[in-house]
């Protein structure tokens, strides 16, 4: 018998598009929550036709829409947006992630969805959050690491910033949004509260992760820069050239660690080095013991280099590209990643559910839908008739 999972029977409205929203709804929907996606009629969330398309779908959106339903209702019509209330009085959850105002241009602003149900949560989740001077502007994933300070990190030194390929401050919003569901579940069921507002900035949740960035800065005036590979203020901790021209991610930074590393690579010198036997040490001496890293992983294949460190026991890896995630076997050991059959057929591989309980594990329970393919249903269920659905559908209110 299948264990229950921890969030079956929690009805979850998503009205958001793209990634941050629908990245919390689907963390919410891995361990059994019911998602209820709202998109527009025509071509509904963005996402489906983002990076490369199976068909006329993408295969991004497979990932992002597992366990979800959809139904295509226009919000820019009063009859959708009356629809929409609706749905909302009956849930336990609406995830919204459009440009503060948006919801109450609309006459979906929290106060009227709260007073029709109290219990309801709203998770919120905008570029700079609902309050503050630049919370009507628009706020995107690039321009949020950005202010949040990541993005000046995050590169080689005297060179333009680079991103790292993903849109981290949307998933990165998308988690701290449904942490703060499950809080704001907690507190009213647990608790016997009522329904609340969780506030989720992209900005806020990237600047969330960063660290001493800031204590640094107010204790000392230090800004810290980019540096590339390595990581400042601790040491050892590189990616270093290896003779068939791949690199070694190595992380010898631990005291004990340090030693076996130095040892391991020849380096008797620098292991018993007094001036190296703390981090402190090391960091004023970081060129020396990175030369001496690189000038042996210079001298042998990465495979080579792996293994002498599987060996000392010194934390090391290669760079992963997606070829080498889907052939590896500590990934599939651990249900990293599922294979979910598209409506279209195509077997997608895409990551498991994450974190992993051990009474509640979550489950990829359904593939991603078609465009209003739970519409009608969904409507029924709602108690509109027949002939209502088909009146909102010759509207252009529904499809």
């Amino acid at each position: 018998m299948s264990p229950v999972q921890i969030l079956s029977g929690i009805r979850v409205l998503e009205l958001g598009q793209l990634i941050a929203g629908p990245f919390a709804a689907k963390t919410l929907a891995d361990f059994g929550a019911r998602i209820i996606k709202v998109e527009p009629p025509g071509q509904g969330d963005p996402l489906r036709k983002w990076r490369m398309l199976d068909g006329d779908t993408s295969v991004w959106w497979e990932a992002q829409s597992r366990n979800k339903e959809s139904i295509c209702i226009d919000l820019r019509r009063p009859e959708g947006q009356q629809m929409v209330r609706q749905l909302a009085a009956t849930a336990d959850v609406l995830i919204e992630n459009f440009r503060p105002g948006t919801m109450e241009k609309w006459g979906l602003s929290w106060e009227t969805l709260h007073a029709d149900n109290p219990r309801l949560i709203m998770l919120r989740v905008s570029g700079y959050g609902q309050t503050g001077p630049k919370r009507l502007e628009p706020g995107f994933a690039a321009i949020a690491e950005a202010m949040a300070g990541l993005r000046y990190l995050n590169g080689e030194p005297g060179r333009a910033p680079v991103r790292a390929g993903l849109s981290l401050g949307d998933t990165i919003a998308g988690l701290h949004g449904a942490l703060g569901v499950l809080l704001a579940l907690y507190e009213r069921d647990a608790r016997g509260g009522q329904g609340q507002v969780i506030d989720t900035a992209l900005y806020e949740s990237i600047f969330n992760l960063t660290e001493s960035l800031l204590p640094e800065y107010s204790v000392f005036g230090a800004v810290r820069q980019p540096a590339g590979a390595s990581l400042p203020g601790i040491a050892p901790s590189n990616a270093y050239l290896c003779r068939d021209g791949n690199y070694a991610l190595i992380a010898g930074n631990g005291d004990a660690i340090f030693q076996r590393l130095m040892r391991a690579i020849g380096r008797d010198d620098l292991a018993d080095d007094p001036a190296l036997a703390h981090n402190d040490g090391r960091v004023a001496q970081v060129e020396r013991i990175d030369g001496a890293i690189g000038a042996w992983t210079a001298t042998q294949d990465i495979d080579t280099v792996l293994a002498v460190m599987r060996q000392a026991d010194v934390p090391a890896g290669r760079n992963y590209t997606a070829r080498d995630i889907a052939e590896d076997p500590h990934f599939h050991a651990r249900g990293a990643i599922v294979k979910v059959r598209s409506a279209r057929g195509a077997e997608v591989a895409m990551p498991g559910v994450m974190p992993v309980l051990s009474a509640n594990p979550g489950a990829v329970r359904q593939r991603a839908p078609r465009l209003g393919e739970h519409t009608d249903a969904l409507l029924r269920e709602a108690g509109l008739s027949d002939e209502q659905i088909r009146a909102l559908r010759e509207q252009g209110v529904i499809a």
